[in-house]
């Protein structure tokens, strides 16, 4: 059985005394929970702090973004093996606030969470569908084309062990959310697209869920048949919220 995943993305927010109460504030109620992962995605410049209080908890910690090549003329960008020397065990590849903000490809996406995993970094990779490719009747096609840029390189290997964030669009950041048989139903669908590939990757990979989940929906959701965790934004900034979506996942 696959067990529960709770990752905390804090996009662009933060500084170092807020950063401090948090997550001191989780490594303090979080203590002792267990039958669930967690782990907080946090800015670059805060990957030394999360490594500094978060070393030896049961909070891992990771970045939201990493760049496609070893090393080189990138101006601005950070290395897998830079994550690596701050301890970061995940990283967030493909997100939309970033593909759509920076263009990024689906094949640049894909080379992302390759050299992820080759330095021993979970990807974290974010598919979903807008609402209007929802409302077309297209929101498979959309998710399908998304996962075909990783499994068309790999035959589904590289998605054995790795982390999918079905994330549909429309429910970021906009109090919306996905009904829970929405979201079961988009998960099974990436599932049976992975097994059509490599059996053994769908049956390992977690696909979580993010897009506005908060105390009162995590419960329900997460408890949905191929619903193995969340993604969390905006309330992995409130060390109550994120606590009570952490023990919500654990008791399911």
């Amino acid at each position: 059985m696959r067990r529960k995943l709770v990752v905390g993305n804090w996009k662009m927010n933060g500084n170092l005394a807020q950063n401090q109460r948090l997550l001191e504030a989780l490594v303090h109620g979080l203590k002792g929970v267990g039958h669930v992962d967690i782990a907080v995605c946090v800015p670059y410049p805060y990957l030394f702090q999360a490594q500094h209080i978060l070393t030896g908890t049961n909070i891992a910690w990771g970045a939201q973004n990493v760049a496609s090549h070893e090393n080189g003329a990138y101006t601005g960008e950070v290395s897998a093996a830079m994550l690596k020397e701050f301890g970061a065990s995940y990283v967030i590849v493909g997100h939309s606030e970033r593909s759509d903000a920076y263009c990024e490809s689906s094949a640049n996406i894909a080379d992302k969470f390759a050299i992820a995993k080759q330095h021993g970094i979970t990807p974290i990779f974010c598919v979903g569908e807008t609402l209007q490719e929802r409302e077309s009747g297209v929101m498979e096609y959309a998710i399908a084309n998304q996962l075909d840029a990783i499994l068309s390189v790999s035959g589904g290997a590289l998605l054995d062990r790795a982390v999918i964030a079905y994330e549909p669009v429309w429910a970021i950041g906009t109090n919306k959310n996905a009904t829970s048989e929405q979201a079961r139903a988009a998960h099974s669908f990436i599932r049976e697209r992975i097994a059509a590939m490599h059996p053994g990757a769908a049956e390992s990979a977690r696909i979580i869920y993010g897009g506005s989940v908060n105390p009162r929906n995590a419960a329900q959701l997460l408890s949905m048949s191929d619903i193995d965790g969340g993604l969390i934004g905006r309330c992995s900034l409130d060390a109550n919220d994120f606590e009570r979506i952490c023990r919500a996942a654990c008791k399911i």
